[in-house]
Formats: C-alpha cells, sequence, structure tokens
C-alpha cells in the first residue's frame, strides 16, 4: 500500500484513520514530496542528512519535523527502502475520542481540531520522539490504518501549500471535496532577496 510512487500513495491515504493520544482521525487533506533531485519542495532533494535518513524508508515510518520554531509535522514515508520520499498529512477529522482533542485545543471548534498539519499533530499528541515510529506496528504509539475506499470523484488536487520556486506547479496536494475540515490553500511567500552593501 505504502511502497508505490508517492504521488499515487498520496490520495489513497484519503479517508484512512490516525490513531494517536486517545485520538483517531480520518484523514481528509494530504501532500506528496518525493526525494533527491525529483522534487525541489522536498526536504530530501539534495539527499541524506540527519533529519531526512527516516525519508529513505523502509515505507510506513513516521517522518516527524518541527517547522517555524513552534510546530511538528507528521509525515508517512513511502515508495522503496532506499528511496526518499513521504506524504505530509496535512489535515483531518476527529472521529473517536474528542474529548481528548478538545482538553489538548480548548476553546477550538471540532471543525478546526486537525484543520492544518501543525493542529494535527498537537490535536493528536505527536511531537519529534515520534519520529521514525513503524505506523503499521499495531502497538506503536502512532498508526496509521486503512480507511474505507472512496469514489474517485471525491478526490480533488492542486498546487502543495506554502511551496514556491521550482516546486509550485507540481499539483501534489489532495483533498475530499467538501470536506470542511481541509486547510485553506496559501501560496508560497516570495520574499525578496536581500542585497548586501558593497565594502
Amino acid at each position: 500500500m505504502l511502497d508505490g510512487p508517492v504521488d499515487q500513495v498520496a490520495p489513497a491515504l484519503l479517508g484512512a484513520h490516525l490513531v494517536a493520544g486517545g485520538v483517531v482521525v480520518r484523514l481528509t487533506e494530504v501532500e506528496a514530496y518525493a526525494g533527491e533531485g525529483e522534487d525541489p519542495g522536498s526536504h530530501a532533494h539534495r539527499g541524506r542528512t540527519p533529519r531526512t535518513e527516516v525519508m529513505f524508508g523502509p515505507a510506513g515510518r513516521a517522518y516527524v519535523y518541527f517547522t517555524y520554531g513552534m510546530h511538528w509535522c507528521l509525515n508517512v514515508v513511502t515508495g522503496p527502502d532506499g528511496r526518499a520520499s513521504a506524504v505530509l498529512l496535512r489535515a483531518g477529522e476527529v472521529v473517536d475520542g474528542l474529548e481528548a482533542a478538545r482538553a489538548r485545543r480548548p476553546g477550538v471548534r471540532d471543525r478546526d481540531l486537525c484543520r492544518g498539519p501543525a493542529r494535527l499533530t498537537r490535536t493528536l499528541g505527536v511531537t519529534g520522539e515520534h519520529d521514525g515510529v513503524d505506523l503499521l506496528d499495531p502497538l506503536a504509539p502512532v498508526r496509521l490504518l486503512p480507511g474505507t475506499d472512496l469514489p474517485g470523484t471525491a478526490v480533488r488536487t492542486g498546487p502543495r501549500v506554502g511551496v514556491g520556486g521550482l516546486g509550485a506547479a507540481t499539483s501534489w496536494r489532495f483533498w475530499l471535496d467538501g470536506e470542511p475540515t481541509v486547510s485553506p490553500y496559501r501560496a508560497a511567500v516570495v520574499r525578496p532577496r536581500r542585497v548586501r552593501p558593497a565594502p
């Protein structure tokens, strides 16, 4: 299921269930990222580093990284062992453990509990300690379970959130049409280059 091309595995994860911290989330939005030399938007674009090592397999591992100095993001490693690719889990609907989810994010509307990758990890209690966990192990603290089959017309695709440059045109963001838990699309912010003054 997870060892195929990342752009095919990603939409197949929609509707799957993610279980952690006493909460079950049905995935409604994901993004695909390939590896070395293939995808400028990927952390593994330039090869192996201590941060990206887990992206090189085996499939089914969790790749968890810290972003903006404050948020954790959770990915499912895909593809053949030794070749980097992963699917970012962007959003989902809490289908069980609602009280535990609300306790982690008090005052937040149920629709918004997992509406974005950082919100999803916070609701599930996922942190960097879960990096490398086997999501298919029934005893793992974070588990990925198959969901129900979805009609093909229910899946939409478009450019990835916040990815600019050469990766901006790749339509590897996938979501379930009409789902209120899907996060809003935001294009990459182009920052002007700072020019150093001449000596």
